[in-house]
């Protein structure tokens, strides 16, 4: 059914395009990789895993997810702060809830925001007072069948969230102090899972909508009305990320599931480009895996993807823009025996970017949460 993303382990799920003529990546060798390095991300229990990760500078940033993960355990929420210099663990226990974190977003030391999955009633917003994670109230808290998917903060420091509210797609505005649900998704059975900011009133979303007896991507704007884009045709697919550096230049990212297979069968990855007319795939450089996430330069150009690809799990998997098409990357080696990566997002003022995720595929002890740091 609809909603695999929020469901796999750390695997999103996409289609994609691009321009037409747009060639595949090309394979890059490790010698001429950028340097990608692995940052130690310790504390957490395994099994432990960061799904998102936020950079407000060189000297803050935020990763949320979920730890303790063994057995039968749902697990408990994860939160990490960076300094500057290191990661640390963030004390939650003074919070009521106990479910996984989604999502953060930031961009100041007063200015972050995280949501997670329902644990009870709803989900919980929670907001970042300078030192820790404090709960906020919002319209519907507590009330049943609210959840709270992603989040993203501009820089006035209005807070947008996507999510569901009375059976429907929804997006959540406020201030930290007033809050407005905006009108429904005119999509019926969608699922949202990532927020992105373009401009201070146009934000982007993506997830998947019914499509027969399965789903296809779904991506679409709200710049005070909505405007959803054609659906990205695929095998049981959605979309991780998007990012839009303009009306007419869209990059989606996810997993497609496929047709069918046993449980924990690999989905594929899926790139995607909207030109302003149509949806044109491009294959990503590899067959099996998944894309996660998507990151902009400063200049507000697709820059960076984050990825998973099966049959090479030495190391980490990024597709690069190289000129008007991606080149896969390999990330370092040594940071972990088969990362997974969640994430990726630029570090403002540096050209740097930040990934995370887990040090092995599979939520299970001993992985452990995992990031990884490109300079700028």
């Amino acid at each position: 059914m609809a909603g695999t993303i929020g469901t796999l382990s750390g695997i999103a799920l996409g289609a994609g395009t691009a321009r037409a003529g747009t060639a595949a990546p090309r394979p890059r060798d490790a010698r001429n990789v950028q340097d990608w390095r692995a940052v130690p991300a310790p504390g957490s229990t395994p099994a432990a895993q960061l799904r998102r990760i936020s950079a407000a500078g060189a000297g803050l940033a935020w990763a949320v997810g979920e730890e303790g993960l063994a057995g039968p355990s749902r697990g408990r929420a994860l939160a990490m702060v960076w300094n500057g210099s290191a990661w640390s663990k963030t004390d939650l226990s003074h919070l009521d809830y106990s479910g996984r974190l989604s999502d953060v977003a930031g961009v100041c030391a007063t200015a972050a925001w995280s949501v997670g999955l329902p644990s009870g009633d709803a989900s919980p917003l929670l907001r970042w007072d300078g030192a820790t994670w404090r709960q906020a109230s919002f319209p519907g808290r507590g009330e049943a069948g609210v959840r709270l998917e992603s989040v993203a903060v501009g820089p006035d420091r209005r807070v947008w969230i996507c999510g569901t509210r009375g059976g429907a797609a929804r997006l959540l505005l406020g201030d930290g102090k007033r809050w407005t649900w905006l009108d429904p998704l005119p999509v019926a059975s969608a699922n949202l899972y990532r927020i992105v900011l373009r401009t201070p009133d146009e934000v982007w979303v993506s997830g998947d909508q019914a499509s027969g007896g399965g789903w296809s991507g779904l991506v679409a704007r709200w710049n005070g009305a909505w405007t959803v884009l054609p659906p990205i045709a695929g095998a049981r697919l959605g979309i991780g990320d998007v990012h839009a550096a303009a009306a007419d230049d869209v990059w989606a990212v996810g997993t497609e599931a496929g047709v069918g297979g046993p449980p924990g069968r690999p989905g594929n990855p899926a790139l995607a480009h909207w030109d302003g007319t149509a949806w044109t795939r491009v294959q990503p450089g590899f067959t099996v895996g998944s894309l996660s996430g998507i990151a902009g330069d400063a200049q507000g150009r697709a820059a960076w993807i984050s990825g998973w690809n099966y049959q090479d799990q030495g190391r980490s998997t990024y597709l690069r823009r190289d000129g008007d098409g991606w080149t896969v990357v390999r990330g370092p080696s040594g940071g972990a025996t088969a990362p997974y990566l969640n994430d990726v997002t630029a570090v403002p003022g540096t050209g740097g970017f930040w990934s995370a995720g887990m040090t092995s595929p599979v939520p299970a002890p001993p992985t452990e949460a995992y990031t990884e740091r490109l300079d700028g």
